[in-house]
């Protein structure tokens, strides 16, 4: 079962973090921050290049569970956006 889970569970960390530096990056191009957002944009790249495959070439569960982490990215993305910069 844990065998199971282990992909799943990658799948969700990785969207969550790919979804959640993109808002926190929307809001540094917005207010120009332009060390921070070139920063946070090579790691939306880097997250991304680990996602791709998985989720082009993927079953309807891990799509699933990568739109349910992007979701849980969101809010913490604003969350993280409001608390540090604001």
């Amino acid at each position: 079962m844990r065998y199971l889970l282990r992909p799943m569970i990658r799948t969700f960390l990785y969207a969550y973090t790919q979804v959640m530096l993109v808002v926190v990056n929307t809001w540094q191009v917005a207010h120009q921050k332009f060390y921070e957002a070139i920063i946070v944009g090579f790691l939306i790249s880097l997250v991304w290049t680990f996602n791709v495959k998985r989720i082009a070439f993927g079953e309807w569960k891990t799509r699933l569970t990568y739109c349910i982490g992007a979701s849980l990215g969101t809010a913490s993305g604003l969350i993280i956006t409001k608390s540090t910069y604001l």
